[in-house]
């Protein structure tokens, strides 16, 4: 989907939520106020986060569509994590300045008064959250929008609270028991785990996670199927922003394919890959140099080796030069090993075998699947 089409979307789907959560918090505040409900009233205040929320949406939005220039090569999309994050901090401010109130109204109860108008705005409540919530979630999803996610699941969330407080209200109607304190801390501890999630995530995506299992399988298999290529390898995905992402990849082709014949498949790949995930990719090139029989036998025996240290992920890009006694390649140990120390080791035990050889070994991070 272009970009401009994607911004739209949200957009719209951020002024939508702005209208429907202002509406919310003017009948939900009257309402509260109109009859004492502590619960109520954080419940529309939770609401006005939520419009708040939808207003940076739609900034950061128009803010990460700017064009990349000489300053930021890459864009501006990373703007909506910054987007994320000041929703995170409205969202666990509105908890904390919900728990106090609701501490207060524990230590100091009032009782509610609701009337039959009342309740049947909470319930309607209920009912405008919960399809607003799953209409903007599934935009996001879509969209691949962080900020819309976290909003439609917030509203999912929503509804299950506005039918907490309805529920708390008929209790107080039916059995004179007063909830209100009570659920208004229950509702609190609630808002403020959703913020912690919301920063935890989008701080995750600022930081850098590893790149998605499936979209870097599916980009694996799509290099290899073309012909001539042997291997893929060294898979890196870098995100900047939710539909912009840069890559590299090696691929082992054979030591004796020209270079025309290489740039024409390197060209088509990226070509391919960026048609079918739209992921910008640059190939490298491995020499797949399995002809000699003394190639063979010492590739096996490194393989062999490394079968037998369970700390080692994977070895690639083997290529032994007889000419010069040098054979390279790349060596990939996992997080909780000391690679250093692995490669080191593992190069001892080959020179003793090939005592007259060189051995040059890169240590390659494990970055996806």
């Amino acid at each position: 989907m272009p970009e401009t089409d994607r911004s739209r979307q949200i957009i719209r789907t951020s002024v939508l939520g702005i209208v429907v959560n202002a509406v919310l918090v003017l009948f939900k505040m009257a309402v509260g106020l109109l009859v004492h409900s502590i619960a109520i009233i954080l419940d529309a205040v939770n609401n006005l986060s939520d419009a708040l929320s939808s207003v940076i949406t739609i900034v950061g939005t128009k803010l990460s569509g700017k064009a990349p220039d000489k300053k930021h090569p890459y864009g501006y999309g990373r703007i909506e994590y910054l987007t994320s994050v000041l929703i995170a901090v409205l969202v666990l401010l509105a908890g904390v300045t919900s728990l106090r109130e609701s501490v207060e109204k524990i230590l100091h109860p009032e009782a509610a008064e609701y009337t039959t108008a009342s309740l049947i705005i909470v319930a309607a409540a209920v009912l405008v959250k919960f399809f607003m919530g799953r209409h903007v979630k599934a935009v996001g999803e879509k969209l691949s929008a962080q900020t819309l996610v976290a909003s439609g699941s917030d509203a999912l969330f929503d509804a299950i609270l506005s039918l907490t407080t309805l529920l708390a209200a008929l209790i107080s109607i039916f059995f004179h028991v007063s909830l209100e304190g009570w659920l208004g801390a229950i509702i609190s501890l609630i808002i403020l785990k959703s913020g912690v999630e919301i920063m935890l995530d989008t701080l995750n995506s600022i930081i850098g996670t590893r790149a998605d299992a499936e979209l870097t399988e599916a980009i694996k298999r799509e290099v290899c199927a073309f012909p001539g290529v042997k291997g893929a390898y060294d898979l890196s995905l870098h995100n900047y922003g939710p539909t912009k992402i840069l890559g590299s990849v090696h691929v082992e082709l054979p030591d004796d394919m020209p270079a025309r014949e290489i740039h024409k498949l390197t060209r088509a790949i990226s070509a391919k890959v960026a048609m079918d995930y739209g992921v910008i990719l640059t190939v490298g090139v491995y020499a797949a140099g399995d002809g000699s029989e003394k190639r063979r036998e010492m590739k096996d025996k490194l393989l062999a080796l490394a079968a037998q240290r369970p700390e080692i992920l994977q070895v690639h890009g083997f290529y032994a030069e007889e000419e010069t006694r040098c054979a390279m390649f790349d060596l990939i140990v996992d997080f909780s090993a000391d690679a250093a120390a692995v490669r080191d080791g593992l190069v001892a035990e080959l020179a003793a075998l090939y005592p007259d050889w060189r051995f040059d070994v890169v240590l390659d991070t494990d970055v996806s699947e």
